[in-house]
């Protein structure tokens, strides 16, 4: 059982991956578009930088004021939120199984 809760757990975490693809890109694309402050301190290809996916995290967008740029990067956020939950969770629930067999 807590071995299938694991899989359930990375399960969440692929679907958070396919809503991240979804709202990131776009988030970045608004902010190349609107924003070149903003791209000059994320940098060009900011996908998967370290440096672009802190700012997300920590929610560097509200700073713009931008309702627009919000509404994109608030999912895109969450989405990531998600990844990293079901990943840490998968793996404690994976670790776990090992443990008791």
């Amino acid at each position: 059982m807590v071995l299938f809760l694991a899989l359930f757990a990375f399960a969440i975490a692929i679907a958070g991956a396919t809503a991240f693809v979804i709202f990131w890109p776009l988030a970045l694309v608004h902010v190349r578009d609107r924003h070149p402050q903003i791209t000059a301190q994320l940098g060009e290809g900011a996908f998967l930088k370290p440096r672009a996916l802190w700012w997300l995290l920590r929610g560097g967008y509200r700073a713009a004021g931008d309702r627009n740029l919000s509404g994109l990067a608030t999912p895109s956020r969450i989405s990531l939120l998600v990844i990293l939950g079901g990943v840490a969770l998968g793996g404690v629930l994976w670790l776990l199984g090992q443990a008791l067999s």
